[in-house]
């Protein structure tokens, strides 16, 4: 089985609870660090923030607020364990892209804590704590001033920041280390922009996910409010420029015409830009 280790053996990944296309990116990140000791970075990007229409309150200016309320628990856990942190993301993003629950209601966000063993009143604390706000948008901004606008964003300590994989089935074992593999060879070619290869319909996503009341395009109810997952983000080749796009490891996400983000508070965007559309 190969290795795949990058020499900087870790990585900083920017998520979004609600996004379904980061929680599968997720999955494959852990079967990486799995099989090799990778060490993950978790981080905040706020796709209420990223999608805010004007005029509207910002996700810091309301009591609660989606999936901006949800990394405020996860940094309050993070205070105490990235380990914490890990386990919230794959518990609240479980509950709500495959069993089509809603961690983003406070009374679910609450068992979903108990579930973990954690103390429920943790909700209480990072809502009663403004330096979570201060914390989540801090790193929200750093993907925004690379010229980030969506999720996953990866960041690497050479300052190379790639959007994505975005990827539909989790790969695991020797093809979860080749598709590691492959995006450290990409950061091999900094003045390499992107090359993409035909888009694939959603199909080959899991049944459960396919289902998923957030998933883009998907059977489920969109009951939930998930924000929708802007696409297009590029790759830095050197710390302050530009993030550019992962290319041949980073697909296109498939485009639905006519699709309707279930989010109303949220503007809508070009599903290739992540500009809204006017």
């Amino acid at each position: 089985m190969p290795t795949a280790q990058p020499d900087d053996h870790q990585v900083d990944f920017h998520f979004d609870v609600m996004c379904p296309w980061a929680y599968r990116t997720s999955i494959w990140i852990r079967e990486v660090r799995r099989l090799t000791g990778l060490t993950i970075n978790w981080k905040f990007f706020s796709l209420e923030e990223i999608n805010r229409v004007e005029a509207k309150l910002h996700p810091w200016e309301r009591e609660w607020s989606y999936g901006w309320s949800m990394m405020r628990i996860g940094a309050i856990l993070r205070r105490r364990d990235m380990g914490l942190l890990d386990d919230w993301y794959l518990t609240a993003g479980r509950a709500l892209h495959e069993h089509g629950r809603r961690p983003h209601d406070p009374s679910v966000a609450r068992i979903l804590l108990a579930e973990m063993g954690q103390d429920p009143a943790v909700l209480d604390e990072a809502i009663a704590d403004p330096t979570t706000h201060d914390e989540v948008r801090a790193e929200h901004d750093r993907v925004v001033a690379a010229g980030g606008y969506g999720v996953p964003t990866l960041f690497f300590p050479d300052g190379q920041c790639f959007f994505g994989p975005v990827i539909l089935d989790a790969p695991t074992g020797a093809a979860a280390l080749r598709l590691w593999a492959a995006l450290d060879t990409w950061r091999e070619f900094p003045n390499l922009s992107r090359s993409n290869g035909r888009s694939r319909p959603n199909t080959s996503a899991p049944s459960t996910l396919r289902s998923s009341p957030t998933w883009p395009g998907g059977t489920g109810s969109a009951s939930t409010g998930a924000g929708w997952c802007p696409s297009t983000i590029r790759r830095s080749p050197r710390p302050g420029e530009p993030c550019r796009r992962g290319g041949s490891v980073s697909r296109r996400v498939p485009e639905q015409p006519g699709r309707v983000r279930p989010e109303r508070r949220l503007a809508r965007h070009s599903p290739t830009t992540g500009r809204r559309n006017t």
